[in-house]
């Protein structure tokens, strides 16, 4: 299984920038794949999930609002639209699947102890 993360860069504060990421050697259905960061000194968190069939997705707290997530089945692949990015979005933008999906209530679990596989990130830098 390979994620391959893209379309990271410097983005201005207040810009816009879209995520992708690509999932190849994984054809099963029945899985949740997410978004993650890591900016620098901090720990790891998470942005948001989407289901395998792209019809649910869940965010983490105040994700929601400026980032979207989406998928598209037929080029296995998923984006992560980013809107008014400010300096504190800066960070290593990493997508990962778990292999199974299972709800709370109904939005698909998003935790990042459930990833079973991790892309190497892309690098996203706001300027302020």
């Amino acid at each position: 299984v390979q994620l391959q993360a893209s379309g990271g860069g410097l983005a201005q504060a207040g810009g816009s920038l879209r995520l992708y990421c690509v999932i190849s050697g994984f054809d099963k259905g029945g899985y949740t794949i997410g978004w993650f960061r890591r900016a620098p000194g901090k720990e790891r968190e998470g942005i948001g999930c989407i289901s395998s069939d792209g019809d649910y997705t869940s965010y983490i707290d105040d994700m929601k609002g400026r980032f979207s997530i989406s998928k598209d089945n037929a080029n296995y692949t998923m984006y992560l639209q980013m809107a008014d990015l400010e300096p504190d979005d800066t960070a290593v933008y990493y997508c990962a699947i778990d292999r199974t999906l299972e709800f709370r209530g109904y939005t698909p679990q998003c935790d990042d102890g459930r990833m079973d596989y991790w892309g190497k990130g892309t690098q996203v830098t706001v300027s302020s």
